[in-house]
C-alpha cells in the first residue's frame, strides 16, 4: 500500500485557558490518500476544525500545546518553522474557511486578495495575478468576473463570498484542500454547484480533500472515507459505504438517526442524540460518549466508564466501542 499523502499520528492539541486545559484533540490518527476525499463529521466542539487548523500551523504557540506527528507528502509539519508553513499554506495546502465574511478583509477588493496569494507563491506580476484572479472567479461561477474582481466583500452575496473564498483557496492548485463547512451558507442549488466544482478539481488535478461538515448527505455524495469525531477523539473510521451503510458506534447511529430520510414516514419524528457534548476541560472517563449512550447497559456501565476504548484496526473499518460486533449488528439491523 502506498504512503498516504497526509498522515496524522497520535495528534494531541491542548489549549491553556483561565478555566483550565482544553483537550481539543486527544490522540487522533488518520490518513488521506492522494486524490481522495476524507469526510470528517461530528457535533460542534468535537475537534474537527482544530485538527485541520493544526495541520496548517495556525494555532498560537504561546497558548497551545501540540504533540504527535503530521506528515504532508513525507514532510514533517509538527514543530515546523513559521517560514516553512508560510511556504506551504495557500500553495501545497489550502483551506476554505467556514465564514467568508470574517475571513475576507473588508479593506481590499476580492481581486486583490486572490492576486496576493498567487503573487506570493508564484512571483507573478500584478497583471498576471489579476488575470489569474479573473480566471478563478470565472471558474467558480461568479458572473461578470472581469468587473466583479474589483468589488469588495460587502458587495458580494453570501454565496458569492463563499465562491470567492474557494477561488482564493484554489488559485495555486493545492495538493491538499481543507474545506471547513464550505456549503453551510449556501442554498441547495449553489451547494450542488460548489460540490461539483470540488469534484471536478479533484478529477483534473488529483487534489486530496478533507471535507469538514455536519451534513452526512454531503459526505455521502463527495467523500471516499469517513472519520467520525467526538470529544476530540476518533470514534469510528472507514469507507463511506462501511460507516454510513453499516455503522458500528452508537454515536454514529445517533447522527444518522437525527437526519431526515426521504423513505421515512412524515409522522415519525427525528431522534436527536440526547444530552449535550461534554466539556473538553473535564472529559468523561473511559468512553467519552457513555453519559449520552443508550446502550451502556449492554456493555456494562463500569466497563464504559473504565478505560478508554481504542479505535482499531488502524486501517479499514474500525470503531472505539466496547459492544461486541454481534451486538452492534443486532442493534442496527
Amino acid at each position: 500500500m502506498s504512503n498516504p499523502f497526509l498522515s496524522v499520528r497520535d495528534l494531541t492539541v491542548d489549549f491553556h485557558t483561565e478555566d483550565g486545559v482544553v483537550h481539543a484533540v486527544d490522540g487522533l490518527s488518520f490518513d488521506v490518500e492522494k486524490g481522495t476525499t476524507l469526510g470528517i463529521v461530528g457535533e460542534s466542539g468535537s475537534g474537527k476544525s482544530v485538527t485541520n487548523l493544526t495541520v496548517l500551523g495556525l494555532h498560537n504557540p504561546e497558548t497551545t500545546k501540540i504533540s504527535g506527528e503530521i506528515h504532508l507528502d513525507g514532510q514533517e509539519l509538527t514543530g515546523a518553522s513559521r517560514s516553512t508553513m508560510e511556504k506551504l499554506r495557500g500553495n501545497k495546502v489550502a483551506m476554505i474557511f467556514q465564514d467568508p465574511l470574517t475571513s475576507l478583509s473588508p479593506y481590499h477588493t476580492i481581486g486583490r486578495q486572490i492576486s496576493e496569494v498567487y503573487r506570493k507563491h508564484t512571483g507573478a506580476s500584478k497583471a498576471e495575478a489579476r488575470a489569474r484572479a479573473v480566471e478563478m472567479l470565472t471558474r467558480v461561477g461568479i458572473p461578470q468576473p472581469n468587473i466583479r474582481v474589483d468589488d469588495y466583500p460587502h458587495q458580494f452575496s453570501g454565496g458569492m463570498r463563499q465562491r470567492a473564498m474557494i477561488a482564493m483557496a484554489l488559485v495555486c492548485d493545492p495538493d491538499l484542500l481543507i474545506a471547513d463547512e464550505p456549503t453551510t451558507a449556501l442554498d441547495v442549488t449553489v451547494q450542488a454547484q460548489i460540490l461539483d466544482l470540488l469534484k471536478e478539481l479533484q478529477d483534473q488535478t488529483g487534489t486530496s480533500i478533507i471535507m469538514i461538515t455536519h451534513d452526512l448527505g454531503v459526505v455521502a455524495s463527495t467523500a471516499h472515507n469517513v472519520l467520525v469525531m467526538y470529544a476530540g477523539r476518533a470514534v469510528e473510521r472507514g469507507t463511506v459505504k462501511e460507516v454510513l451503510g453499516e455503522p458500528r458506534h452508537p454515536y454514529t447511529w445517533g447522527l444518522l438517526a437525527s437526519m431526515p430520510r426521504l423513505t421515512a414516514s412524515v409522522d415519525v419524528p427525528l431522534k436527536p442524540v440526547r444530552g449535550t457534548p461534554p466539556s473538553l476541560i473535564n472529559v468523561p472517563s473511559g468512553c467519552p460518549f457513555h453519559p449520552r449512550c443508550d446502550y451502556v447497559n449492554l456493555a456494562g456501565p463500569e466497563v464504559c466508564k473504565g478505560e478508554r476504548p481504542e479505535l482499531s484496526p488502524h486501517r479499514g473499518h474500525g470503531d472505539a466501542c466496547y459492544l461486541t460486533l454481534a451486538q452492534k449488528r443486532e442493534i442496527h439491523k
